[in-house]
């Protein structure tokens, strides 16, 4: 099957072209430049390269989260418009199930857990904790990242843990971070875009049936966006 991927959770996003899992195109997301006005032009150009149409694809794949609210609001919105059109199946898809999941370079996998995390500003990063059969032990979350340390440590029972991630100077300069290490915690870097994780976790979720439509495809925010959290702020302001 063919199908395309947006992945808009945030700066490092892309889009890309698979055919089954395998990565036809990849176009980065320039960092100066909003999804809104890149996203449909970088499309466009993607599929004419490879002499496709959105009719043409078989399903539509995007990251539901965790992210910028923005961003992924761009990204599901724009899947779901395709998906009415065309009538054809979307494959809503985790940046961090998907990290767990893929390879990285000379780095297997095969640790009793993996922990993944992505910087969320604030002096937060999303995260979540996977057991050897990629089920998770800490569900996704957003958390300080010295508090995800700790939390890892006590549900692995000290037992090292393979950390993935884009951002890990965040977790190699904590103070509690040479302790891991010498509990054999090991580190695997992941260089964005992350379009073959994400093809991937989608081209196995198409094969089994894991799919949604329009209707019912919606983000994995994790945290509340900056306008809520200000609204309900404000609320209780003026209540008080």
């Amino acid at each position: 099957m063919n199908f395309l991927l947006l992945d808009t959770a945030d700066t490092r996003g892309c889009i890309a072209l698979f055919h089954d899992a395998e990565l036809l195109h990849v176009e980065p997301h320039p960092v100066e430049e909003e999804f809104s006005s890149w996203l449909l032009p970088a499309v466009n150009s993607s599929l004419r390269q490879n002499g496709l149409s959105l009719a043409d694809l078989d399903g539509y794949a995007v990251c539901s989260g965790p992210g910028s609210f923005t961003g992924l609001r761009v990204g599901l919105t724009t899947v779901k418009a395709w998906a009415e059109i065309y009538a054809k199946p979307i494959a809503a898809v985790s940046r961090l199930e998907a990290l767990a999941a893929g390879e990285v370079g000379s780095v297997k996998s095969h640790a009793p857990f993996t922990a993944v995390f992505l910087d969320a500003r604030r002096g937060q990063v999303f995260a979540a904790l996977y057991d050897h059969s990629a089920c998770a032990v800490e569900p996704e979350t957003v958390i300080g990242l010295e508090t995800f340390l700790s939390q890892a440590d006590r549900l692995s029972n000290s037992v090292p843990i393979l950390w993935k991630s884009p951002d890990l100077h965040m977790l190699e300069a904590l103070p509690d971070w040479p302790a891991r290490q010498a509990k054999g915690d090991r580190v695997g870097r992941i260089q964005p875009p992350f379009a073959v994780q994400l093809g991937a976790l989608a081209h196995d979720k198409f094969l089994h049936g894991h799919i949604t439509d329009a209707l019912t495809l919606d983000a994995n925010y994790v945290r509340r966006s900056d306008a809520e959290l200000f609204w309900k702020d404000h609320a209780s302001a003026v209540k008080a």
